[in-house]
């Protein structure tokens, strides 16, 4: 069989080499970095991804490792509160700390190669996939976006995932299994990006009288969990060559408001692994498969990126972002129809 190279070993290039490699395809994943790390994100998987992981026999192994179910979640804006609403399909939510190095373990474990602190620079050409994450963009639009990630103890939630609106960006809560409490946050500034490593606290806390600031008020975050990530670009990026295979946010970033990011990333890995099995066993040519394995994903994400970037444009104006709540509060349907068309 044809042997694959991913390059990047985040969650989308570990677990198309777990799938490759319950085909017996031989697979070398190329990582920059080295387990276990923090990375900026909302840690928690939501949608379909949940189904994926079962159908790779992931998920028993992550239940194991002390992920928790999220059953309930909750918006926030500074002038509407909202209430728990159940969610149709429970989150699984695990800190990206354990989550990678469950996924690096697993993926040896089945016989894959695995280079850490190696980046590939070998070019993107036959039977090499590009999982290297996002494109950097110093501004979009006029925009500069930055992410934010620390953990805190002593967080009371009222729901399992809370979501607070700020005029500046927007603040995820997830609550995981070991008594903390993950805080994550997007935020834009017409400015230079500040210097994050002294201002975190200032972007993730709220403005005085918000809800999250009174979630924060009384937290003990820890302090080696803080990570942060500058250049974002919250729109869909284009596959880079016609003939090229990407995956995860090498395809599209996914606005991270929907909470579906993670689970794009275990989605575009499923639906890529098939053609490239068949490229593998000598059934398809190189084109061919990057050609199938980019149409799939184009049909799959493109209505849920259309719905994730009105909901996220809406959400920055803070009066819509207020009306929109308020409606949520009084018409169940529309909670539903919003999570159906974004996941």
């Amino acid at each position: 069989m044809k042997p694959i190279t991913i390059a990047g070993g985040g969650l989308a290039g570990l677990t198309l080499g777990i799938a490759l490699r319950q085909q017996e395809v031989p697979v070398t994943v190329f990582e920059a970095g080295r387990y276990p790390r923090h990375r900026v994100c909302g840690e928690f998987i939501s949608g379909q991804g949940r189904s994926v992981l079962t159908h790779l026999n992931l998920e028993e192994l992550l239940l194991k490792a002390g992920a928790r179910e999220a059953r309930t979640a909750a918006f926030f804006t500074r002038h509407v509160h909202g209430h728990p609403q159940t969610l149709p399909c429970p989150a699984l939510c695990l800190s990206r700390h354990l989550l990678d190095q469950l996924l690096a373990d697993e993926l040896q474990r089945r016989g894959g190669q695995l280079c850490q602190g190696e980046r590939w620079r070998n070019g993107f050409g036959e039977g090499v996939v590009r999982a290297t994450g996002r494109t950097i963009s110093p501004a979009t639009t006029g925009w500069r976006w930055f992410g934010l990630k620390v953990h805190a103890r002593q967080v009371r939630l009222t729901a399992d995932l809370e979501m607070h609106l700020t005029p500046h960006g927007y603040v995820g809560l997830c609550r995981l299994n070991s008594g903390e409490v993950n805080i994550c946050g997007l935020f834009r500034s017409q400015t230079p990006v500040p210097d994050l490593a002294n201002t975190w606290r200032h972007w993730l806390n709220g403005r005085g009288g918000s809800t999250l600031r009174e979630r924060l008020a009384g937290a003990k975050f820890v302090d080696d969990s803080f990570c942060a990530v500058a250049g974002l670009q919250p729109d869909p990026q284009q596959t880079p060559s016609p003939t090229g295979c990407c995956i995860g946010d090498s395809i599209m970033m996914m606005p991270p408001l929907t909470g579906n990011g993670m689970s794009t990333a275990f989605e575009s890995a499923a639906l890529t692994a098939l053609p490239l099995i068949a490229y593998s066993r000598g059934e398809l040519k190189w084109p061919d498969a990057c050609q199938i394995a980019s149409l799939r994903c184009s049909q799959k994400f493109s209505r849920r990126v259309r719905w994730g970037s009105r909901l996220q444009s809406l959400f920055f104006h803070q009066n819509l972002a207020d009306a929109m709540l308020w409606l949520e509060l009084r018409c169940n349907s529309l909670w539903r129809t919003i999570f159906e068309r974004t996941r």
